[in-house]
């Protein structure tokens, strides 16, 4: 497998460029007890460049969500078919989807959860998403996205089970060999968060050294969700899109650290640092 060392450059951002140049983003998540997840992957997505970025949140919530941060633009979800169909024809305009921040377990999770694996379209998987697919039990052969799969050890230690593994390693070269065994076996790219994050698509990995303890909170995974499904909006493939996402987001939490203190980091400040980091 070879070791790639550096993340690489941006996509370039031309001076007469127009916001229909620089992806559009759908993401998909949020319920009455977590409405802000998806807003946090939005407002990300917006910072790191996107030009347009919808979120679909269960219409009880859309309002509030939309009051933190007025430059998304909203979809309003409920439980009927009606709803699915509205979900897929934005899925369908959208450039990349973001599954999975806040999304919660609802009648009509999976059934949505499903339609949308099967579209062939770049996608990053999170959160309830990735514990979903956890609960298959096998990986399903309708799936045709291609996807960045982004784990944190207990999401992956789920997920492992699809592959026949039931631990998460700690140290460094067992947890490449886990996120490689689990890219191979989905064919997906795999983001193992933690300390060093590791991005691997079975035949080149990276591991990331940027970042901190500012990043122990709570809305820090949805932040990377909402990087990295702007860069892969952006054009950029997603092996690249991701290495690129977990280094900015990590110096992004560093500065935000430098900034405020690692104890008082929050998501936003981490969002608030992304210009920096990408200047």
């Amino acid at each position: 497998m070879r070791r790639i060392k550096h993340p690489p450059k941006l996509p370039p951002r031309p001076l007469d460029g127009h916001k229909g140049l620089f992806g559009r983003v759908l993401i998909v998540g949020g319920n009455m007890e977590m409405i802000g997840a998806p807003v946090l992957a939005g407002e990300a997505a917006l910072r790191m460049g996107s030009g347009l970025v919808q979120v679909a949140m269960p219409a009880a919530v859309l309002a509030a969500g939309l009051s933190v941060v007025p430059e998304l633009i909203g979809l309003a979800l409920d439980e009927s078919n009606a709803s699915t169909e509205k979900l897929l024809e934005a899925a369908d305009k959208a450039d990349v989807l973001a599954l999975g921040p806040g999304l919660g377990q609802s009648p009509t999770t999976g059934k949505r959860l499903d339609a949308l694996f099967r579209l062939a379209k770049p996608m990053v998987a999170d959160a309830d998403a990735l514990n979903y697919l956890s609960s298959l039990g096998t990986w399903p052969k309708s799936f045709a996205a291609r996807a960045v799969l982004t784990p944190h050890p207990g999401e992956m230690k789920r997920l492992a089970k699809l592959i026949g593994r039931s631990d998460v390693p700690q140290d460094e070269k067992g947890r490449i060999f886990l996120a490689a065994a689990a890219a191979e076996a989905f064919g997906q790219v795999i983001v193992l968060k933690g300390h060093r994050t590791v991005v691997t698509d079975s035949e080149k990995v990276y591991v990331n050294h940027t970042g901190d303890s500012s990043l122990s909170k709570a809305g820090a995974g949805d932040v990377l969700s909402g990087m990295l499904a702007s860069l892969i909006g952006q054009g950029m493939a997603p092996f690249d899109a991701a290495c690129a996402a977990v280094h900015l987001h990590g110096l992004a939490g560093e500065i935000a650290g430098k900034r405020l203190g690692r104890r008082s980091v929050l998501a936003r400040d981490v969002i608030a640092a992304i210009s920096d980091a990408t200047g």
